[in-house]
């Protein structure tokens, strides 16, 4: 099954996002539990740069993966501003098959 490294770029609402986020966890969890998410979090800050996160996920396909992306109730409440989605060769490490 393909691997999909996503990034997101929030809106600099961080009221909503304080108050979306136990819903966005929640999603992000049982996916998880479904061995879906491999791995999510927020990266570290930089002066500069909008925040955002990291999340590695595992779906069927391209199309796939956006119908979980945006049935993230981040996404849902319009508090990720942007996203990039690559498909990542996993070759070494914890994630390679």
């Amino acid at each position: 099954m393909p691997t999909y490294a996503v990034t997101y770029t929030y809106t600099d609402d961080t009221a909503q996002r304080d108050a979306v986020r136990a819903d966005h966890r929640t999603y992000l969890s049982g996916l998880a539990d479904d061995g879906v998410v491999r791995a999510s979090g927020p990266l570290a800050p930089v002066a500069g740069v909008p925040d955002g996160a990291l999340l590695i996920f595992e779906a069927a396909s391209r199309d796939a993966l956006d119908a979980l992306v945006d049935a993230d109730p981040f996404v849902e409440a319009g508090l990720v501003a942007g996203r990039d989605v690559r498909e990542w060769n996993v070759v070494i490490g914890g994630f390679a098959s």
